[in-house]
């Protein structure tokens, strides 16, 4: 039966996971400009999502575009370069530089001149194409154009005969795609979005304790409870139905991020890495915290109030939800700035929409279960505190939050853009100036325009200001050096939020967190093998944008860096590696999707690597062998940039090799 099992899920896995991916299409035309000149067109036609790089990108950049066409007869000559359209042209964070790109489809036009008998051209035009989240290595296409012929269209995947790749893979890799076998694997779980709801919750229960909230609460109970036209029972279901209409306008709030989900899957995590709107939120959050500290109110515009007031007084059912709707926009002073803490902290994180909707519906639960608990039992009102100076205190502490928040986000812009402005000294400091004032606020030695005179500090605000004073000594320890990377101590409670340790003004680090890397399949097999480790196979590009965002964003963080240092043995395979094969690997292979290709450089090797044995030719790719290189010990992924769920991949990982290792 577990055989049984393990072939089913093998079965899905390859079907799952067989995308040998061909978004770009070419079509050949010919335009004869007069007796001796023609135009040779070459259009692509690319799929939605993807881009194409134009012929004219700067060194070191991606791979352009790059039209040669077979002269060797003689019978025509070429005039000029070969043309393009305009494309977009952007300032690229990654590769530092201007690029330009084309979507959904561009033509290539080059002018020739016949001075020979000849009736078709043949050119071959290479290429790489890019989505938000993978890059496929270069490929080559033949392209034919016909003189005597309008038009052409031209296939990715010429027809010939098959090769038989068994003993060419056994000199290449040491080994067939059937002697890799998938293992019986950890399953990987996504972040549940019960912890979500119970982030949300959390946020609900401090908005609670805000002063715009809290003072509503025995008023809205006694609106419902001491009315006198209706029955107890009545006041309370209404009040139950109030405290519902709250959650049900949190809930709607997110709507409009599904939608934008739908247009594009990956358009959340697309905007959480946007350079621009980090900058937003460092603003955002900046004017949030000066509000909590009581230099200004935020208010929605008055008008949007009175409308709401008006529609409470409808009655019934629509009375109770404008009433609800109310109470969510002139507490917008105090819940604003958590709820874009939440929906800041949603778009970053792997799940979107649904993970900002269980996010709203614990804030919502939250916020509306105490106005229909103490309807249903009015005397637990009575343990409630009264209102008074510590409301003001909980929102100023708030705004140190707020603050500190803020410094994440502009540090998310500066890393993606590469200024060098808040590397991981400045970084520290602006937190240790933050957290140390919070901690002279609650001790008292600092104040805000709206605190209340304290007379004497409580036991609960003491052993705050102390708490609060030793993560501050914490974060100072972050300049401890480690000896053993040559960089400053990761900070494990910062993880996610700091730069990387490497990213320094007085301890850089030049490499990818000085990890141990191979770049031939072999040599890190063997190696494997001696250490008794598994295996982490990168398949990756000079010129692979992504790959770059996981190298620089995803793998030095303190979590991620652990297992690829200490639990895996790493192998970076190139697939755009234009270094030539010696001349006895120089071999004509057969392709995945028809026709064979001539393996002419390491690039090529790799790549026909990928797509023979995982059925897949996307970077970044990163695969999960045992020591021997012939188990899969989980399914492997693409770009993932929450830390969360590429740490569990690993772990899942790595508990399958320590499983296998025990039998």
């Amino acid at each position: 039966m577990k055989k049984l099992v393990l072939l089913v899920s093998l079965l899905v896995f390859t079907i799952s996971h067989s995308q040998i991916l061909e978004p770009v299409k070419w079509k050949t035309s010919v335009e004869k400009l007069s007796d001796t000149e023609y135009k040779l067109i070459a259009k692509a036609s690319i799929e939605s999502g993807w881009h194409l790089y134009s012929q004219n990108v700067p060194e070191d950049g991606p791979i352009p575009t790059t039209f040669t066409f077979d002269d060797s007869s003689g019978a025509f000559k070429i005039i000029g370069n070969t043309s393009e359209e305009e494309g977009h042209t952007v300032n690229d964070p990654v590769f530092e530089m201007e690029i330009t790109f084309f979507e959904k489809s561009v033509a290539f036009e080059q002018k020739i001149e016949i001075t020979g008998d000849v009736t078709s051209i043949k050119g071959i035009v290479e290429f790489m194409v890019c989505d938000d989240t993978r890059c496929l290595p270069p490929t080559e296409v033949d392209l034919v154009f016909n003189l005597n012929k309008k038009e052409e269209l031209k296939t990715n995947a010429p027809v010939s005969p098959n090769i038989d790749n068994n003993n060419v893979n056994q000199a290449l890799y040491g080994m067939n795609p059937e002697d890799i076998t998938l293992a019986e694997s950890e399953v990987v779980q996504k972040k549940s979005l019960w912890t979500i709801f119970g982030l949300g919750f959390l946020g609900g229960l401090l908005a609670l304790l805000t002063p715009c909230v809290f003072p509503m609460i025995p008023l809205t109970v006694s609106f419902f409870t001491k009315k006198g036209d209706q029955s107890k029972g009545t006041g309370v279901s209404k009040a139950l139905l109030y405290g519902f209409f709250i959650l049900l306008v949190y809930l709607i709030l997110s709507i409009p991020f599904h939608l934008l989900d739908s247009v594009n899957p990956d358009i959340l995590n697309e905007i959480s890495t946007n350079i621009w709107l980090n900058i937003i939120f460092f603003v955002i959050f900046l004017f949030f915290a000066f509000s909590f500290f009581g230099y200004y109110e935020l208010t929605l515009p008055s008008n949007w109030t009175n409308k709401t007031t008006q529609g409470e007084n409808a009655g019934g059912l629509i009375g109770i939800f404008f009433m609800a709707l109310t109470l969510a926009i002139v507490s917008f002073s105090c819940t604003g700035p958590i709820l874009g803490s939440l929906l800041a902290g949603s778009l970053s994180s792997d799940g979107g929409a649904w993970q900002l909707t269980a996010g709203m519906a614990g804030f919502g639960v939250s916020l509306g279960l105490p106005f229909a608990l103490f309807a249903m039992f009015p005397n637990m009102m009575n343990a409630l505190p009264k209102s008074g100076g510590w409301l003001n205190t909980t929102k100023v502490i708030l705004g140190f939050l707020e603050l500190a928040l803020a410094f994440k986000f502009l540090s998310n812009a500066d890393l993606v853009a590469h200024w060098g402005l808040l590397k991981i000294e400045p970084f520290l400091i602006i937190w240790i100036i933050v957290f140390g004032g919070l901690a002279l606020y609650l001790f008292g030695k600092i104040k805000f325009p709206h605190d209340s005179p304290i007379k004497k500090l409580s036991f609960f605000r003491i052993s705050f200001a102390i708490l609060v004073s030793a993560f501050t000594i914490y974060l100072a320890s972050g300049f401890r050096v480690n000896k053993e990377t040559n960089t400053f101590t990761s900070l494990t409670l910062l993880s996610g939020l700091a730069p990387p340790v490497g990213y320094s003004w007085f301890y850089p680090s030049s490499t990818t967190n000085n990890l141990k890397t191979f770049k031939d399949l072999k040599e890190g097999i063997a190696y494997a093998k001696e250490v008794n480790k598994p295996i982490m196979i990168d398949f990756t590009g000079y010129a692979c944008v992504n790959c770059r965002k996981m190298e620089e964003h995803v793998w030095p963080l303190e979590k991620i860096d652990s297992y690829l240092r200490n639990d895996y043995v790493l192998i970076s395979l190139y697939v755009d590696d234009k270094k030539e094969l010696p001349e006895n690997e120089k071999v004509e292979v057969s392709r995945v999707n028809g026709g064979n290709r001539l393996l002419k450089n390491y690039g090529h090797k790799w790549a026909n690597f990928q797509t023979q044995f995982f059925k897949s030719n996307s970077q970044p790719y990163y695969v999960l062998l045992n020591s021997e290189g012939n188990k899969m010990l989980t399914k492997p992924v693409g770009y993932t940039p929450d830390e969360e769920e590429y740490a569990q991949f690993l772990e899942s990982g790595l508990k399958t090799f320590k499983k296998q290792s025990l039998k």
